[in-house]
């Protein structure tokens, strides 16, 4: 099976690049936002739709047995293996013309991360991870970062309005109370490779759902981070709690913020 996943991750880099572009050129200028606001601070725009339908295409072509599932359209395909696509993850970032977008693209082994493509084109960076294999960026070996002290961390947090705000509050006031740096970039699956890269110490979303984080799993995996059963606990099937973070800081953050890694 080594053989062919490293073909689907090798042939899934292409296709994210190809649809990283088609994004990049529908991006509105910077201003905005344009697009349909879906609720509180959840727009949708028509490039979600293009590129979730480029992807779709193009991977049931090069591989017609394996299952797809996008944001937009929900499970299209079955199959033991299964992409799940994030056409544009950080949307309200797109809609206003900012940079901190990508396009993610997991693939799943049953209920198992294999292999993962993050692209971010506007910051000319891809994230790509299979399991055995390692995790890279711009094809160069990430691992998480080494820090021990959570005064020294920076964590980011990411908002929801699923999210009650006193439980937002809680958790960053955790975070405060270790000493550590809190921050929010409007990406889920940014950020989890931001912790796969060292960039960031640690992340968490108390809702997130499987198409943000699906790229990033197995490159967190393969980077070294510790990462809480966001699977097992329910987010193959619905909004589910994650944490990633650097490993000399596992056991403080989680015991923080209670969100407990195993």
């Amino acid at each position: 099976m080594t053989a062919a996943l490293e073909r689907r991750l090798e042939a899934a880099r292409a296709v994210v690049d190809d649809a990283a572009r088609l994004a990049l050129s529908m991006r509105p200028p910077p201003g905005g936002p344009v697009g349909i606001q879906k609720s509180a601070q959840d727009w949708l725009t028509e490039a979600d739709g293009a590129v979730e339908a480029f992807i779709s295409q193009r991977m049931s072509i090069l591989f017609p047995e394996d299952g797809f599932q996008g944001e937009e359209e929900g499970a299209t395909r079955g199959g033991s293996l299964r992409w799940v696509v994030d056409p544009i993850d950080g949307t309200s970032n797109f809609a206003r013309g900012r940079n901190r977008w990508c396009v993610s693209l997991g693939l799943l082994e049953e209920d198992r991360p294999v292999a993962g493509v993050v692209c971010a084109p506007a910051l000319g960076e891809t994230y790509t991870g299979l399991i055995g294999k390692g995790a890279f960026l711009n094809g160069t070996p990430i691992k998480a970062s080494p820090v021990t002290d959570p005064r020294s961390a920076m964590i980011e947090m990411g908002w929801s309005n699923r999210v009650p705000k006193g439980v937002f509050m809680d958790k960053i006031g955790a975070i405060l109370d270790l000493g550590a740096m809190p921050r929010s970039g409007g990406s889920g699956a940014l950020a989890l490779t931001d912790v796969a890269c060292g960039r960031l110490d640690g992340y968490i979303e108390i809702v997130i759902n499987l198409w943000d984080v699906a790229g990033a799993l197995p490159i967190l995996a393969e980077a070294g981070a510790c990462v809480s059963p966001f699977l097992r606990d329910g987010g193959l099937t619905g909004g589910g709690t994650i944490l990633a973070v650097a490993p000399g800081i596992a056991e403080a953050l989680s015991e923080a913020v209670g969100i407990p890694l195993t």
